[in-house]
C-alpha cells in the first residue's frame, strides 16, 4: 500500500521525531542542519528518506540507508532548498532604512544581478536545475501555508504595476483589500508595485481605522511611482509606524521582473525565478475569485487563463471574475462586454461575471460567492 512521505522543516520536529523512534522511514529533510543535535545519535537509521540541503555530522553518514536520497547544495547565492516563504526582512536583508541607496546590496538585488549574469534564460545547466529547485521549494512552502485556509477565501486582485500611490484607483483597493482581510480572506497579489502594492498595504493596514490608512498614504505619496527613490523606503517607514502581526497575505513576485521591486506589505512573499510557474499560481490558488483593476498585457493574460480554468472547471467550480471599474472594463479596455456576451452565447461556460466602481459591490461579489 502506497504510503507518503512526512516532511519535517525545523530542528524542534526533527528531534521529537527522534525521541520517539530509532527507524526513521519515509520522511523529507528540507534545509536541516543535523550536525547541530546533541542527542546521541548512533542507534537512529534512516530509510527511503530524502535529504534535500542537509548538513549532516560524520556519524550521521553511515547511518543514511542506501534507499535514501541526498540532495546537496548547489554553489549558488541562494538557497535551492528553502523550507519556508521569504519575507520582507529576508528580501531585504541589508536594506537600511534612510538610505535609499543600500538597496543596491541586499539580498534581493543581488539575486536579481546574479540572474542577469547567469541570463534570464540560461543553458548553463547547473544554474537551470538551482532555479527549478528552488522554485519548487517555493511552491511547497506556498502550499503549505495556504493548507492552513479555506480555499473559497483566498483572493487574488490584479493590476498594473504602474499605478500611482497618488491614484483614487490605488486607495480603492487599498481600502477593498483591508475590509476583506479583516472579514477572515487571505489576499494574494503578483507581489509587486501598483495596484499589487495597494493589495498588500491594504491586508497591512487590516485592523486599524481609517483615518490611519490615510496618515499611511501620505507617507507613502511622497514617493508615488515605484522608480521614485524613496518608494522603498517609504513603505518601510510605513511597516515601521504601524507594525502588523495579526493578518497575513501572500506576494507572489519573479526575479523575471526584478526591476520592479517586490512589495514590503506582503507578510509572506513567494519569489520565483520562472514566471510561467509564478503565473499559473495565483490563478489557481485564487479559489475565493479575482479582482481585475486597470492593467495592460499581462493583466489581460491572465484574464484569459482565469477564464479558461473556469470554463473547464478545472479545479471542481468557478470562481467569481470580479472588474473594478466600469469606465475602463467597458470603453477603454472591452473585455467585460466581451466576456458576458461570450457566456451568453455558450462559447464560454460557467463564468460568473461582476462589475462595479463601488467598492461594497466589489465586496459584496466576493462574499456571496463564499
Amino acid at each position: 500500500m502506497y504510503r507518503t512521505y512526512h516532511e519535517i522543516k525545523h530542528i524542534d520536529e526533527l528531534r521529537n521525531l527522534l525521541a520517539n523512534q530509532e527507524r526513521i522511514e519515509r520522511y523529507i529533510f528540507k534545509d536541516m542542519d543535523f550536525s547541530s543535535l546533541t542527542e546521541p545519535a548512533s542507534t537512529y537509521r534512516y530509510y527511503d528518506c530524502l535529504f534535500m540541503g542537509c548538513t549532516f555530522s560524520k556519524q550521521m553518514r553511515v547511518q543514511i540507508d542506501k534507499s535514501c536520497f541526498i540532495f546537496s547544495h548547489i554553489d549558488v547565492p541562494y538557497n535551492c532548498f528553502r523550507n519556508h516563504l521569504y519575507t520582507a526582512d529576508t528580501l531585504y536583508r541589508g536594506y537600511r532604512l534612510g538610505e535609499p541607496e543600500s538597496y543596491e546590496c541586499c539580498f534581493d538585488n543581488t539575486i536579481y544581478q546574479y540572474y542577469l549574469q547567469k541570463g534570464k534564460t540560461t543553458t548553463d545547466i547547473k544554474e537551470t536545475l538551482a532555479r527549478t529547485l528552488h522554485d519548487h521549494s517555493i511552491s511547497d512552502s506556498l502550499h503549505d501555508m495556504l493548507a492552513e485556509y479555506d480555499e473559497k477565501k483566498v483572493v487574488g486582485i490584479m493590476g498594473g504595476h504602474g499605478l500611482l500611490r497618488t491614484d483614487k484607483a490605488y486607495l480603492k483597493i487599498v481600502l477593498i483589500s483591508k475590509l476583506l482581510t479583516e472579514q477572515g480572506y487571505l489576499m494574494i497579489s503578483g507581489g509587486g508595485p501598483g495596484a499589487m502594492e495597494a493589495t498588500h498595504l491594504g491586508a497591512w493596514m487590516a485592523g486599524r481605522l481609517e483615518a490611519e490608512v490615510y496618515e499611511a498614504m501620505k507617507i507613502l505619496t511622497q514617493a508615488p511611482a515605484y522608480t521614485d527613490v524613496l518608494w522603498l523606503d517609504t513603505a518601510f517607514q510605513v511597516r515601521t509606524k504601524f507594525p502588523q502581526t495579526q493578518y497575513k497575505s501572500i506576494g507572489v513576485p519573479t526575479w523575471l521582473y526584478g526591476h520592479e521591486p517586490a512589495t514590503p506589505f506582503a507578510t509572506h512573499i513567494a519569489k520565483y525565478f520562472e514566471n510561467a510557474i509564478r503565473e499559473d499560481g495565483i490563478l489557481t490558488i485564487a479559489k475565493g475569485g479575482i479582482i481585475y483593476t486597470p492593467g495592460s498585457a499581462g493583466t489581460m493574460q491572465e484574464i484569459f487563463q482565469d477564464a479558461v480554468q473556469n470554463h473547464y472547471l478545472s479545479f471542481g467550480y468557478a470562481s467569481p471574475m470580479v472588474f473594478l471599474d466600469t469606465h475602463y472594463w467597458n470603453e477603454e479596455m472591452p473585455i467585460y462586454p466581451m466576456l458576458k456576451s461570450l457566456s451568453e452565447r455558450g462559447k464560454y461556460k460557467n463564468l460568473i461575471l461582476h462589475i462595479a466602481d463601488e467598492k461594497q459591490k466589489i465586496i459584496d461579489a466576493i462574499r456571496q460567492f463564499t
